[in-house]
């Protein structure tokens, strides 16, 4: 698509009723547009007035009316976040004025913004890298502070600069071989292949590190796959209510209540949880209850990490040993000894295997903050500069195919294979970087990547 003849325009702001409601606009009509549909205060237009000043004005509809009394502020480009000429309406938050107000653009020669058009257009038109490009829709969905620290650096370039040095060690070994190649005659040091065995290496372990931070992205993007089991009534569904801080499951005292699987997100700590509340685990003759305890143990068998619940108020019996059982086949198993407001009568010694027990009143509050720690210290993230965790499955693809390289070329070295072999290693590394960053990248990948995005961004 060519994108330097239309100029688009889109709501940028949320579908409900808010403060403030934001019109976008970007390409070469904008002032033009805007100066069909906003008349500043001060008499003037928005061709007259200088980048990034905010305006007072009145806004009319597509019948020429008065719509709203708002602000209008222009960017032009290159020196704008598409690099061509924007502008933004910051009107009355009513979703009624906004699609009025969008209509009036329309009417004035733009059209609708496409997903992630005003994005893409600052990617392709240099304003910023494509791993910045795809943090915008990551700090949009960023449901933790950590992960919303790390789209954040990674939008202000954290993971370009961090490929950017191999990619420019790379580029340096291939550029020495090509003008030995090329200019023989020339008096440029001989290509010494040996000598770049180290940068070759340090490159090698620079992409390791990056690449060993996906395995821990899921708990900044997806959250822990988690399921909460246990025999009925012993306050599982009162744990998550508790830790969602509302009533999302039915809680009451006939055993059987919960029949289905919950799903919530929860944030533990900086640690996000995608929590399954479970039906109780129990023989049952009744059909639908016992189809909930299949639910269950399926979503058990699933889950990376599992929370079992125990009644501290009551003894041990089958049914906590079948909790047992199940929950320590889990990569990593907690035991929650719950009402420690009553009196004691559950035999804890039966909790061996466990590698956490936890004591909590689900009722009171007591002992919760203590999952907080719990769920930090068990899943901790990667020790690394901020922004440089890759939470993309395109990145971390990309990354892999240029250390799959990278180890290809060291292994010819190795094998005395002439330097032109290690050299074509050497540049599918340097594309395979290429396609993370967007120096070369396919335009149905492209597509794809903004796909994801909402529209107005």
């Amino acid at each position: 698509m060519t994108y330097s003849n239309d100029t688009i325009a889109a709501i940028a702001s949320g579908g409900v009723v808010a403060a403030i409601g934001i019109l976008r606009l970007s390409g070469p009509d904008t002032i033009a547009v805007i100066d069909k549909v906003f008349k500043p205060s001060n008499g003037k237009t928005m061709a007259q007035t200088p980048d990034r000043k905010l305006l007072y004005g009145e806004l009319y509809d597509e019948d020429g009316e008065l719509l709203d009394l708002c602000l209008c502020t222009v960017s032009r480009g290159p020196n704008s976040y598409t690099g061509e000429d924007t502008a933004e309406l910051q009107c009355h938050g009513s979703p009624m004025v906004l699609r009025q107000g969008l209509r009036s653009l329309f009417r004035a020669g733009a059209r609708q913004a496409l997903r992630g058009e005003f994005t893409k257009r600052a990617f392709l038109n240099g304003r910023m890298d494509l791993s910045s490009a795809e943090a915008v829709i990551d700090i949009i969905d960023a449901e933790t502070p950590m992960a919303a620290r790390n789209a954040a650096h990674q939008l202000n370039g954290a993971i370009f600069r961090r490929i950017e040095g191999v990619y420019a060690s790379l580029t340096d070994i291939c550029a020495h071989f090509h003008a030995v190649l090329d200019y023989p005659d020339e008096d440029i040091e001989d290509f010494e292949l040996e000598n770049y065995r180290s940068t070759l290496t340090a490159a090698e372990n620079d992409l390791q590190s990056l690449l060993d931070t996906h395995k821990r992205a899921r708990v900044l993007d997806k959250g822990i796959p988690t399921a909460l089991i246990g025999k009925p009534n012993a306050g599982k569904s009162s744990l998550l209510n508790s830790l969602l801080g509302y009533d999302r499951a039915i809680v009451t005292s006939v055993p059987g209540t919960t029949r289905d699987t919950l799903s919530e997100r929860v944030l533990l700590g900086n640690t996000l949880l995608q929590l399954t509340d479970t039906a109780g685990l129990r023989d049952t003759g009744d059909e639908v209850e016992r189809l909930g305890v299949e639910r269950s143990r399926s979503a058990a068998e699933g889950a990376e990490l599992v929370l079992s619940v125990f009644d501290g108020s009551r003894a041990w019996d089958e049914e906590d040993e079948e909790v047992k059982a199940l929950a320590l086949k889990a990569p990593t198993a907690v035991a929650i000894v719950n009402k420690c407001d009553l009196p004691a009568a559950l035999d804890e010694t039966k909790l061996s295997g466990f590698q956490t027990v936890l004591h909590i009143s689900a009722l009171t509050g007591e002992g919760l903050k203590a999952l907080d720690t719990l769920a930090d210290s068990l899943f901790p993230l990667p020790q690394v500069s901020a922004g440089e965790i890759l939470t993309n499955e395109r990145q971390a693809e990309a990354v892999s195919r240029s250390l799959d390289s990278l180890r290809a070329a060291v292994a010819a070295m190795d094998s005395g294979i002439t330097p032109d072999a290690v050299l074509t290693e050497c540049e599918a590394a340097m594309d395979a970087l290429g396609e993370l960053t967007g120096r070369v990248i396919r335009q149905d990948v492209t597509d794809r990547i903004f796909e994801r995005f909402c529209v107005g961004k």
